[in-house]
């Protein structure tokens, strides 16, 4: 079997002939940044070959790399293929990035579904030999018997809480969940009750641990997600599911509940805790996210007519798929509405009580996908919308995540640009916010027109600053230099493509927007407030979403950011049966409207793609 070095360290992994060095990369679990999935089309899956032989570049590696990079041995992973033993240099490093955990947090009452009560078991007689099990719930009595549906009584035991101890006399704590003992754990232990929220979304997942006896959330842990090696949307690893119908699947799961095992340890370590402590594990995230964390079918999400193989919500041991937590420990899923307003959307339009609100308020977690929803004096529907990855840094030719090195904010002036960079360090890259104020900039100054086109470096007076800001290639294409490689590194551009890749996830965001609002059949000055929720909104300030023209001039002073909302959901529906109930009444309330099926949706969305005009 030929080895893959891997330089610095001098690792070797052991690989099977036939296969590109991304996937032998990927099942060495090395970090490589897999943004197309592999498709040759990104061209940021870079690798230094600095022994070894993995064939000719072709057309495509020629056509993205420069002859430089191809003179020191640069290739793409995945288009090498290594045919003996090979010796790489890691161009890539993970970089550290801040998640969001927080969000807006309205009030509620505690009442979780898993209560402990102390009990004895006695020592049977000749007299008295009452099972051991009936002794237990005699002594818990009907009260901690509810079931969800309200039936109260006797509803048994979970048949492994009997299996799992000798029931010798003595004292114990019974665990019960939903009308039903689902573990005995020997002393009194009723002082240790812990859960633990989860988001999962495409981009990041983040874990909250709580003490569910006093509601207080003890710390937080967040990664990027591990499917990232798989692709960084839903509809790239959908794809991977579909070409490795084999194995695909499983190694999906096996990515995201490894990291959350992971991330759940960590936490736990840090407040002295076991992961035999915890007891419930809430999960909020959209539709793809949660076929893939429970090993079901994704496929039927990325292609017509686009149906779910589940959308309910879901509770099932946690050890069922893999979650390290207490013996009979409860895993919760909240509900989807369709496969594009999934459970983190439900949670959004509940943690911000949409079916209550007077009035007419949006609710807009922008991302890969807009996923959109609208409360109209209570009733509500939802849209999603192909925003595409540019959003998150993808498919932009200096994009990347919001991690060190990337630029978050810019500023054009006659003196230079001003540039705010993660870590404050040097620019690595442009990352969604970014890219989205660095396109504000260019369409305030004018240097890009509202059809996203760029204008010519001669429209402008040699005296005029901006014309120092254009770049044109030898085939005559224009785009705007950003930096200048004074420090060291490669110049970095905004090119005329990655606008025209904003220009059309406003397009889209902003089409299901002013679809909702016709549908509903109000105009702009009727809405009341425009909520912003998740990771990527609440770094975006209002005048990048209204500058770009993802929403309206006229609604940037209604903007209000809930932060993470699915998180906020997962914690509440941890905190509360009743919750999970509202939970599921409210996603099946929840109309939902498929935007290319609407009359004149075209029409709406070639108007909607014509970028504001700034005054």
């Amino acid at each position: 079997m030929p080895n893959l070095k891997v330089m610095p360290e001098e690792k070797l992994y052991g690989f099977a002939s036939g296969k590109n060095l991304m996937e032998i990369m990927l099942d060495a679990g090395l970090f490589i940044d897999n943004a197309c999935g592999g498709k040759g089309l990104c061209g940021k899956c870079r690798v230094k070959i600095t022994e070894g032989d993995a064939g000719e570049p072709g057309e495509t590696e020629r056509g993205i790399l420069k002859a430089e990079e191809l003179e020191q041995g640069v290739r793409l992973a995945c288009l090498a293929y290594p045919v003996s033993d090979i010796t790489i240099e890691l161009l890539q490093k993970e970089k550290k990035h801040d998640v969001l955990a927080s969000g807006y947090m309205p009030d509620f009452d505690f009442g979780p579904d898993i209560v402990k009560v102390p009990v004895t078991i006695h020592k049977p007689t000749l007299a008295d030999q009452t099972p051991f099990e009936n002794q237990i719930i005699e002594q818990v009595g009907a009260e901690a018997l509810v079931g969800h549906d309200g039936a109260t009584g006797y509803l048994g035991f979970d048949y492994t809480a009997l299996r799992e101890h000798s029931m010798l006399p003595g004292e114990y704590t019974a665990v019960i969940h939903d009308g039903k003992v689902i573990a005995l754990e020997p002393g009194d232990t009723t002082g240790s009750l812990y859960g633990v929220a989860i988001d999962i979304g495409t981009t990041t997942v983040v874990c909250s641990l709580v003490d569910m006896l006093t509601g207080e959330e003890l710390g937080h842990a967040s990664e990027i997600n591990a499917q990232k090696f798989f692709g960084l949307d839903v509809l790239t690893r959908i794809t991977y599911e579909i070409e490795n119908p084999e194995d695909g699947r499983e190694k999906l799961q096996k990515a995201i509940v490894g990291s959350i095992n992971k991330m759940v340890k960590s936490i736990c370590d840090e407040h002295g805790l076991t992961q035999d402590q915890i007891y419930e594990v809430t999960v909020g995230a959209n539709c793809t996210m949660m076929h893939m964390l429970m090993g079901v079918d994704a496929r039927p999400i990325g292609k017509a007519p686009f149906a779910p193989v589940f959308a309910r919500a879901k509770d099932i041991k946690a050890s069922d798929i893999g979650l390290k937590a207490a013996p009979g420990a409860r895993l919760y899923c909240l509900p989807s509405v369709s496969a594009y307003i999934g459970a983190d959307i439900v949670a959004g339009a509940y943690v911000c009580d949409l079916k209550h609100q007077k009035g007419n308020v949006m609710f807009i977690d922008i991302g890969t996908n807009g996923e959109i929803v609208l409360a109209a004096d209570g009733k509500l529907m939802s849209c999603s919308c192909a925003a595409g990855p540019a959003l998150e840094g993808m498919n932009i030719s200096s994009g990347m995540r919001a991690a060190e090195g990337a630029i978050e904010d810019i500023h054009i002036n006659e003196d230079g640009v001003d540039l705010k960079i993660i870590g404050d360090c040097e620019p690595a890259g442009i990352c969604g916010s970014g890219i989205l104020t660095v396109t504000k900039e260019l369409l305030r100054t004018g240097i890009v027109r509202k059809t996203g086109a760029f204008v010519k470096a001669d429209k402008f007076d040699e005296s005029d600053y901006r014309s120092k800001y254009i770049a044109v290639d030898e085939e005559g294409k224009r785009s705007f230099r950003m930096t200048d490689g004074s420090n060291g590194s490669d110049p970095l551009y905004i090119t005329q493509g990655d606008v025209r890749q904003v220009q059309l996830a406003k397009g889209a965001i902003l089409s299901g927007f002013m679809a909702l609002m016709r549908k509903a059949g109000i105009g702009m000055e009727d809405l009341d407030r425009v909520l912003i929720a998740g990771q990527f909104g609440a770094h975006l300030p209002a005048e990048s979403i209204t500058g770009t023209g993802i929403l309206p001039f006229e609604v940037e002073d209604r903007i209000e950011y809930v932060g993470n909302t699915s998180k906020t959901g997962a914690y509440m529906a941890l905190m509360s049966g009743t919750v999970k109930r509202q939970m599921e009444a409210l996603a099946h309330d929840m109309d939902y409207l498929e935007l290319g099926a609407t009359d004149n949706y075209e029409r709406l969305l070639s108007e909607c793609l014509i970028f504001p005009v700034f005054k």
